[in-house]
């Protein structure tokens, strides 16, 4: 089954707010509602949340949602920025150190979305 054909069955078949794996470890496909004053039908969304190497599950209990490839640029454009790197080693240099290291993966789900 191609890509864009296991898309559309995830769009379909899903429930609203599923999860699903693809092949990228921390990035998920997330089957997203009918917004309650139908200002947009469903529709499939990726979400980016780390990996906890402890747990093998996600850090978070939302990670990032990306709708589009223009909101994934503007992402991509300010996760580029310099001074975001600089700002999150302060922010380790500050912070615990059992808050440091929780970004780490290990092998994932085996019912995954191949990228």
């Amino acid at each position: 089954m191609s890509m864009q054909e296991r898309l559309a069955e995830f769009l379909k078949e899903s429930s609203d707010w599923e999860r699903k794996s693809t092949s990228i470890q921390g990035v998920f496909l997330l089957k997203l509602p009918n917004s309650k004053a139908g200002t947009w039908k469903e529709s499939i969304a990726i979400e980016i949340n780390p990996i906890n190497p402890s747990t093998g599950f996600p850090t978070k209990k939302r990670g990032i949602v990306i709708r589009s490839a223009s909101e994934l640029e503007q992402i991509t454009h300010i996760l580029t920025n310099l001074k975001l790197s600089e700002l999150a080693k302060r922010m380790d240099e500050e912070n615990p150190s059992d808050l440091k290291n929780k970004a780490k993966s290990i092998a994932g789900d085996s019912d995954i979305i191949e990228i």
